[in-house]
């Protein structure tokens, strides 16, 4: 181990790291990025794997590269990046699944070639819609036809692995015309599928526009049939369900986001990152200038934030997460995960509270959201978040930040 390493990384810990770089900023998007011109990310690379080099754990299982656009990366800058992330961690030989996030408009056979030389074996596509008129609402800047161009190119040069990111029950869509999409989709066999009903979050364009009544969301009846259908569509074609909007076919879910939901470790690498070190969680600064100027200090650790949650509140936090998977919470494993040991488990008494409500299910010893509970998990997996007195050695200072475990997958 490096001896400025934290030493509670312990080796195989996951890592996620986040390129803040993109074309444009989509209007529905609150992770940290921003549109950059060809140049900006001059230095990055270098500032990121001065950062790896104490806060990534020795050989990850699993590796995460997501944004942002990494692809917006050249090819160049790409080969510093894994050939740097290798020399420090190894991963080549650890992980099991190393992904990247891909846009449509900056992958092409040469760059899937590439990614694949370097190590990558999973590749996430951000496809989003197949309207034009909506992917221009997105401010997405690819057409429809290099969404398909995309995908055929990483299939080209070998990836056996693709994931397909799609979002529906967007302003204005109809149903018929959903329905329509994800069979196309269907068509060129994607490994897994992640479908996200649009959602208006703070920050961003879309809910600016929908507090001026520029932008009216569906309505709840409709936004339910999209979900269901949804649902029905994958399901029939042989895709699981095993997170709420994440859908794989032959078992092929995403490792790497699995780990968020049983509330793992994994550290986080570039501005905005977040990471979580036993039952410490932090973040990095959600600026690109800071995150560097304090790299460029030798600032270790340089993260913006830190909080370690009293032992109730990280059990709550655990079924929280957990709830989402179709797999859901064995109270045991959960108390194991979040070290609690208590007489009475808070969280199983707010279960049982949810099972009277038709909202949770008991079976086979785990708990799992009902089909009533389904298209509430929000709602219902925030019941358990504040079931202790509160966290512990916490840093107030904390401002809310892009976490990997959104962005993520995908």
């Amino acid at each position: 181990m490096r001896p400025d390493r934290d030493p509670a990384l312990l080796p195989g810990t996951p890592l996620y790291v986040h390129v803040p770089f993109c074309v444009a900023k989509c209007h529905y998007c609150d992770f940290y990025s921003f549109a950059a011109e060809t140049g900006d990310s001059s230095g990055f690379v270098d500032l990121l794997l001065r950062e790896a080099s104490t806060r990534a754990a020795d050989h990850p299982r699993t590796v995460f590269v997501g944004g942002g656009t990494p692809t917006w990366l050249p090819a160049a800058e790409l080969r510093a990046l894994f050939d740097g992330l290798e020399e420090l961690t190894g991963f080549r030989s650890s992980a099991e699944e190393v992904s990247v996030e891909c846009n449509p408009e900056s992958l092409d056979e040469a760059k899937a070639e590439l990614l694949l030389e370097l190590g990558v074996n999973r590749f996430s596509i951000g496809f989003q819609s197949l309207r034009p008129e909506l992917l221009e609402l997105f401010g997405r800047v690819h057409q429809v036809e290099q969404s398909f161009d995309a995908f055929q190119a990483a299939r080209s040069a070998g990836a056996e692995e693709i994931s397909v990111d799609m979002i529906y029950a967007s302003p204005g869509e109809k149903l018929e015309t959903w329905e329509s999409d994800l069979s196309q989709v269907l068509e060129l066999e994607p490994n897994h599928l992640s479908a996200y009903n649009l959602t208006f979050e703070e920050g961003t364009a879309f809910e600016q526009w929908r507090r001026t009544g520029a932008l009216i969301p569906q309505v709840e009846d409709l936004e339910l049939q999209f979900f269901w259908r949804t649902r029905e569509i994958l399901e029939e074609a042989g895709y699981s369900p095993y997170e709420i909007s994440n859908f794989s076919l032959n078992g092929q879910h995403c490792e790497h986001n699995l780990n968020y939901w049983e509330n793992g470790s994994y550290s986080g690498l570039g501005p905005s990152a977040v990471g979580k070190v036993g039952h410490r969680r932090m973040g990095n600064p959600r600026s690109y200038g800071k995150w560097a100027e304090r790299i460029r200090a030798g600032e270790s650790p340089i993260h913006e934030w830190e909080e370690t949650l009293a032992p109730l509140d990280r059990l709550g936090e655990t079924w929280w997460l957990g709830l989402r998977t179709k797999t859901g919470i064995d109270p045991a494993r959960a108390r194991a995960v979040a070290a609690v040991d208590v007489f009475e488990d808070p969280c199983e008494r707010i279960a049982k509270g949810l099972l009277e409500h038709g909202l949770l299910v008991h079976r086979d010893g785990c708990w799992r959201l009902s089909d009533t509970g389904l298209p509430l998990a929000d709602a219902v997996a925030r019941q358990f978040l504040t079931p202790g007195s509160g966290r512990e050695d916490s840093d107030a200072d904390r401002t809310e930040g892009s976490s990997s475990c959104s962005t993520a997958e995908n």
